[in-house]
């Protein structure tokens, strides 16, 4: 007996996860989008993946070899984790953060928690979804701030390590 999509999906949500705004492309055309599927796969060689809907509108932005940069939220910006999950146009998306770049050219925001720059090394298609796999080439860590995150469906600020 099988487990049904409208099951799996609320099971699912009760997984929490950062909020991440992941970008490609470079600051004169740049292209993003919201996600919470994002995860570390391994450090030798640092490598991250992201689950982008195989529908979105940023699809076929994001290729093998494209930059790819992974900007992870602070629990004071769940407004543009709103703008980059909305059905704004690319350019006005970006009228949201300050960005920059890195090592690989993908737009980076500046007042990002932390920011991965990545190069893009395999797509694999599984259900819905194309699951990117990322080769870090290099990253940021912003100044010592909560972190945002969403969990049943609804965001939560977590604060910053004491310490830090």
């Amino acid at each position: 007996m099988g487990i049904d999509a409208l099951t799996f999906r609320n099971a699912m949500a009760r997984l929490g996860a950062a909020v991440n705004v992941v970008t490609t492309g470079t600051l004169d055309d740049p292209a993003g989008f919201t996600a919470s599927a994002v995860c570390s796969v391994t450090d030798t060689p640092p490598t991250v993946l992201v689950c982008l809907n195989r529908n979105s509108r940023v699809r076929d932005r994001f290729r093998v070899d494209a930059a790819m940069c992974i900007n992870v939220l602070a629990a004071d910006q769940q407004d543009i984790s709103g703008v980059f999950a909305s059905p704004l146009e690319q350019a006005e998306r970006f009228r949201a953060g300050h960005w920059d770049t890195l090592t690989t050219g993908a737009p980076v925001l500046n007042e990002a928690v932390l920011s991965l720059d990545c190069r893009i090394e395999r797509i694999v298609e599984v259900g819905t979804h194309s699951v990117m796999f990322g080769a870090v080439e290099s990253l940021r860590n912003s100044s010592p701030r909560g972190g945002l995150v969403y969990f049943n469906r609804s965001y939560h600020m977590l604060p910053h390590a004491p310490g830090e």
